[in-house]
């Protein structure tokens, strides 16, 4: 097993401090300290943003994504070292500073997102290793007099084969850095891969198991004080009065100070924090969505389908396409929350010449959006960005959420304010009511089948917020494609499609929820396509099959899928499989789930049997993990999840009434993954789309219910 060096609190966050351009992590595998020779250890060979090579023999991996439980502190350093030809064993890891050099090339930000860690760096990460390794190879030939052509590297060392010389890198770092940085070099061929497709073993796994690791709420520059912050029960509200002094009263608390969000109660901890929020008996302006429901919110959805909507795909004569019989139907899915399980928190320390944070995100810096968090501190503290450093730590969890920084707004705000460090600590009840939710969405679909039941007609209309129209980032009259991702690109060859969608604002915030739209257009278009499937008298998967002959790979993962969980084969009495197949980020995943019914009527899924085809596998041990975990989360949302309005209020507030799912409610689920040689797509969210479709299909099947509005009540 992989050993990771201790490393206190203290020496992780002094290490930043000291860096100042980045976090380092001081994650280190065994033998990496160890010297090849006497002497002090310089680093002199740094050929890009990414690497760099001690005198020592050991190679620094700076990783430039947030590290959120998907496995980057792993899979970058491998594209990196299998380029390179390092031994694993001499790997250090850092996590990078926030700076141009490091925007992810998917988005123009430095930022971690949309399944992108791997794909967006497989050919830059491979090249900086290859390229790195050339000029090691270019130092030892000419150190020898060999041409390099003559010249090959094995972990860690040059070697001239005809005449048996070896040198250690750590030996060639001050000549290689000399030399220029070549503009193209060749990469390995995939058959000579050391590490990339085989099962590697988590770096940052020991020290999170033992606590050791460092995430955002660990964070304690010397003089730090913790914030808590009462905002507005209703989106957008205002505060009117607050009694400041009987905050103060609090025995601990500090300083109270009006910030954009509310009002910032800072203290010597939490718990004093906590109780001076509770003195304070604000006065709430709560302004025009004070009288929101979730009832209402639905009427206006309903209506909204009733109207034509901006046109996402549309192909022969679309909805004028006529069948010999119709199906129709509609669907609906709730806003949802993110459930963190490390609740939203940043620190920062504002001085009248820097300000310093230290923040879990997921967007350190760029322009979108408004900017990052460097952007965002630089605002509010008018300081030039250069003069902002952000410390990413390890995220516990993100999917998406904290894409979001308003938690880093209120840290930075406060220290500004108080003149003192301050790190703002969310409760749980903060995180469930004041989150940038998954959108609710309405969608209302038409199909048409001919005599032989094969789809000739298919119209879907998708009715709701959208992302980017909250967000300020497109007009409200043009079509956001978050919103028809999972509807529009469906595979399915019909001759005459229209789908198209009504911008529904809602005033709710709205975010990137694991998946997006295809969690819950996914679940929309696999639940409909089912209901054509037994309205053709066909069999789900035979029907879905017969359809997708204009798309293998769609139809690749849904037949080993259904081979592997044994498709048509008889099952204990009471239980039946449900089917479903998407693709999103680039990656197909089909899943076959088995249901039964509890005596309570409550759903029990005992086997969740997926298949995916994400291209290239880098390391399988985080795909099969990435696939189990996305199953998880779009199963405790298909069960449980669901937020609801009362009167501009979000009435859900902690674990009781926002469940996630039990470990007694675990299925057995089994990843098989398909071989490929394509370039690696997107593996962190694929897998949460047909969870949702897959079990309410199964349900159908075994109960001839249909569930067309989560989460699942029967």
């Amino acid at each position: 097993m992989t050993s990771i060096r201790a490393v206190s609190r203290r020496e992780f966050l002094r290490a930043g401090v000291v860096a100042g351009a980045g976090l380092t992590l001081a994650i280190h595998l065994p033998g990496c300290a160890r010297p090849e020779a006497g002497g002090p250890v310089s680093t002199p060979f740094k050929p890009n943003a990414w690497i760099r090579v001690s005198t020592d023999g050991s190679v620094t991996i700076v990783v430039d994504r947030s590290e959120m439980g998907q496995g980057v502190l792993t899979s970058l350093p491998m594209l990196v070292a299998d380029e390179l030809d390092v031994a694993w064993d001499r790997i250090k890891l850092e996590q990078a500073p926030a700076g141009a050099e490091y925007y992810n090339p998917a988005f123009g930000i430095q930022g971690t997102g949309g399944s992108t860690s791997v794909r967006a760096a497989w050919k830059p990460l491979r090249e900086a290793g290859a390229k790195a390794r050339a000029m090691l190879v270019a130092a030892a030939a000419a150190q020898w007099g060999v041409p390099a052509s003559e010249c090959h590297t094995e972990l860690g060392e040059v070697v001239h084969a005809a005449s048996r010389r070896r040198l250690k890198y750590g030996a060639l770092a001050e000549a290689a850095a000399k030399l220029p940085v070549p503009e193209k070099v060749s990469l390995k061929d995939p058959k000579d891969f050391r590490y990339i497709g085989k099962p590697m073993g988590r770096l940052d796994l020991a020290d999170k198991v033992t606590g050791r690791a460092g995430f955002g709420i660990d964070a304690n520059p010397e003089g730090v004080l913790v914030a808590v912050v009462a905002r507005s029960p209703v989106f957008g509200g205002k505060p009117k009065s607050f009694d400041e002094a009987a905050a103060k009263q609090v025995p601990g608390v500090r300083h109270v100070v009006r910030i954009s969000s509310g009002i910032a109660v800072v203290a010597d901890g939490y718990w004093q924090a906590r109780k001076g929020v509770e003195a304070l008996k604000p006065v709430w302006d709560e302004g025009k969505l004070a009288t929101l429901t979730s009832a209402e919110i639905s009427q206006r959805l309903r209506a909204a389908a009733a109207r034509p909507g901006i046109v996402a795909r549309k192909e022969g004569v679309g909805a004028s396409a006529h069948g010999v019989r119709s199906v129709t139907a509609e669907y609906e899915a709730p806003f949802l929350a993110h459930a963190c399980m490390e609740p939203m928190n940043a620190t920062a320390q504002v001085t009248a010449d820097h300000c310093t944070v230290w923040a879990p995100t997921q967007f350190q810096c760029g322009p979108a959006f408004g900017g990052g968090v460097k952007e965002t501190a630089a605002k509010i503290t008018g300081l030039d960005p250069s003069k902002v450093t952000v410390h990413t730590t390890l995220l516990g969890g993100g999917f998406g959420r904290r894409f979001f920084h308003d938690f880093v707004v209120e840290a930075v705000e406060a220290s500004k304010e108080a003149s003192v460090p301050v790190k703002v600590v969310w409760s749980r009840e903060d995180d469930i009511q004041h989150d940038f939710y998954r959108p609710t969405a309405y969608g209302r679909l038409k199909a048409e089948l001919g005599a032989d039941g094969r789809l000739v007609g298919w119209v879907h209309r998708v009715a709701g917020p959208a992302i980017m129209v909250e967000l300020g980032a497109q007009p409200a009259d043009k079509l956001d494609g978050s919103s028809v991702e999972g509807a529009a690109d469906h595979p399915y060859d019909v001759p005459n499609i229209l789908v198209d969608c009504v911008n529904v604002s809602l005033g709710v915030p709205l975010g990137f929820w694991r998946s997006v739209g295809s969690s819950q257009n996914g679940f929309i278009l696999e639940s409909f396509i089912d209901e054509c499937a037994w309205a053709a008298g066909k069999d789900p998967f035979e029907y879905r099959r017969a359809l997708l002959g204009k798309a293998p790979r769609h139809k690749g993962v849904l037949e080993l899928a259904a081979q592997k969980a044994g498709w048509g084969s008889p099952l204990p009495q009471g239980r039946a499989r449900g089917i479903a197949v998407l693709k999103s980020f680039d990656s197909y995943v089909a899943e076959v789930a088995e249901v039964s019914l509890n005596s309570d009527k409550t759903v029990r899924v005992h086997r969740v049997v997926a298949a995916v085809d994400c291209g290239t596998v880098v390391n399988p041990d985080t795909v099969a993990a990435q696939v189990e975990s996305a199953i998880v989360y779009g199963l405790t949302a298909a069960l449980h999840g669901e937020i609801t309005l009362e009167k501009g209020r979000v009435k859900q507030s902690n674990f009781h009434d926002y469940p996630l799912l039990r470990m007694n409610q675990m299925p057995v689920i089994e990843v098989h993954i398909v071989p490929s040689t394509e370039a690696p797509t997107g593996i962190g969210e694929p897998g949460t789309p047909p969870i949702a479709p897959a079990v309410c299909n199964a349900l159908y099947a075994l109960t001839k219910q249909r569930v067309r509005k989560l989460p699942i009540r029967l």
